[in-house]
């Protein structure tokens, strides 16, 4: 039942009996308008006496866990007398709703505990709990449960939710072979799938599922595979595919869906991330005003401030402030880091001493290491410096390590030393920080500190990282690390290398050991 059916029955006199209210409270989960809660309707529930009933109780919980009102559902919970499997399975889902993993998987225990029975619902809400707090122990005693106990038939929800607990937990061969191993698979199974090996970083993986996907003849992507494969090719720099993918798009008569805020975002940074920013630009400018959140807003400057073009960024900017569409502090990473880039340091400070001022976005320590970044690359290094004495939390390891850069860069060695040897107490194990160190006492031509860096290196026992990058030709990613030969094309690749060489040798070059 709608929530103005429900209206127009009262207006009519007619009582309403305990399956309307379910419909209602149901509606009510669903509802998107914030205006809307349970509250309203809590004293119909009671003046009709069915605050009582463990049917009505049951949808109240879920009904307030939903709507985050996670503390009167929970007061509903512990003053019911009658807790079965759809009322414990009510308040696990409110606990998982709200983000209290580690309640849920209690919750779970205790229910447990008083010799409930455990049926499907129940399994996808403490598997999605395991899934938020990343305990694939407790998941894995979860699936060995799920499977001890028998299944009548195979439940593609519970295998889906399987799938995406395991890749949340960082267990992505897991998650494959509960993915590999279902007799049926829908849309859901495969986006979880494709959306997990995204989220474990393995971005290859991603786009190879997705094209098998395609070669299935029941299964169609929707909005999630699209925007997941989407984001794989912004990471991957994957270009061609990308642009495959918006054709596909287009082709499918998605524009609807191109339409939506959360495409339209996930397009405009795969091109931005892959250099198109003139095509991130043209995704942007057609997208709806509506539909033009504060997450296609963000994109889009953050596209413009990766990119270098600080003017265009600060319009952008400004657009969205003029819109009524309020920045949030990922919005002002992007616009600082343009303003960086363009040594644009009044602005910079303008829109820093902003953020709090006139739109409530308290500064974080990442918005601080901008500020940095701005002074230092300008040459105000001293200020740079008091900038990060005077933060009101600590500073990291990224903070420091912006100032570094501007000490090399206008040559303040003595102050780029004390930050060095910071890093390294900060960070004694990170290979990066004693080499910023190792090329400081290079610069300088300090020999002998420098000697002893790489003494303290193999004392400790820290080894150089090898180098990896991506490159795609004719839409096939190929990835190269440092003195690895795992392509199958290294033999090749080497001997030209080694042509290379011997032609820069010839040319005069000589290389800076």
């Amino acid at each position: 039942m709608s929530i103005t059916g429900y209206v127009s029955l009262r207006q009519n006199g007619i009582v309403p009996g305990k399956h309307a209210f379910h419909l209602l409270l149901k509606a009510l989960s669903k509802s998107k308008n914030k205006n809307q809660n349970p509250f309203q309707f809590y004293a119909h529930i009671i003046k009709f006496g069915f605050d009582s009933d463990p049917f009505v109780r049951n949808s109240l919980i879920f009904c307030f866990g939903n709507c985050g009102y996670l503390k009167f559902a929970r007061k509903l919970f512990d003053e019911s007398t009658v807790k079965d499997v759809v009322c414990w399975t009510a308040m696990m889902d409110g606990y998982v709703k709200n983000g209290c993993g580690v309640k849920g998987l209690q919750c779970f225990m205790e229910m447990r505990s008083m010799g409930v029975r455990i049926d499907e619902k129940s399994i996808v809400s403490v598997l999605s709990a395991a899934g938020m707090v990343g305990d694939v122990w407790f998941g894995r005693w979860i699936h060995g449960f799920y499977i001890e106990r028998g299944r009548v038939q195979v439940d593609i929800y519970v295998d889906s939710v399987l799938v995406d607990m395991y890749s949340k937990c960082g267990s992505c061969d897991d998650a494959y072979k509960v993915f590999n191993e279902m007799p049926s698979r829908n849309v859901v199974s495969w986006s979880t799938m494709i959306s997990g090996y995204v989220l474990g970083n393995r971005f290859k993986d991603a786009l190879h599922l997705f094209q098998e996907m395609l070669m299935e003849d029941d299964v169609k992507p929707n909005e999630s595979t699209l925007t997941s494969v989407l984001t794989a090719c912004a990471l991957l720099g994957a270009f061609d595919q990308g642009r495959w993918i918006h054709g596909y798009i287009n082709r499918n008569n998605c524009e609807l869906d191109v339409n939506s805020s959360i495409l339209g975002t996930a397009l405009i940074d795969m091109n931005s991330k892959c250099g198109w920013v003139e095509e991130a630009l043209m995704v942007f400018n057609n997208l709806p005003t509506k539909n033009k959140n504060v997450y296609a807003w963000t994109a889009m400057i953050n596209g413009l401030a990766m990119h270098g073009d600080a003017v265009s960024c600060l319009s952008i900017f400004r657009s969205m402030v003029r819109n009524g569409v309020q920045p949030n502090e990922i919005t002002f990473i992007g616009v600082l880091s343009a303003c960086s880039h363009a040594g644009l340091v009044d602005e910079g400070c303008k829109l820093f001493k902003s953020m709090r001022k006139d739109y409530g976005v308290e500064p974080n320590v990442n918005h601080y290491g901008c500020m940095v970044n701005i002074l230092g690359r300008a040459g105000y290094v001293e200020e740079a410096m008091k900038l990060i004495e005077d933060m009101p939390m600590e500073p990291t390891p990224g903070v420091w390590g912006a100032l570094f850069g501007s000490c090399m860069n206008y040559k303040a060695f003595e102050l780029g030393e004390y930050i060095g040897k910071h890093l390294i107490k900060l960070q004694p194990d990170h290979r990066g920080r004693y080499a910023l160190l190792a090329n400081l006492y290079s610069k300088c031509k300090r020999w002998d500190a420098g000697a002893h860096l790489g003494k303290l290196m193999k004392r400790k026992g820290v080894k150089k990282a090898s180098g990896c990058s991506w490159i795609q030709v004719n839409g096939v990613v190929h990835e190269f690390i440092s003195l690895g030969r795992l392509h199958s094309e290294s033999n090749d690749i080497y001997k030209m290398l080694d042509c290379i060489t011997v032609q820069l040798k010839i040319a005069g070059y000589v290389p800076d050991s």
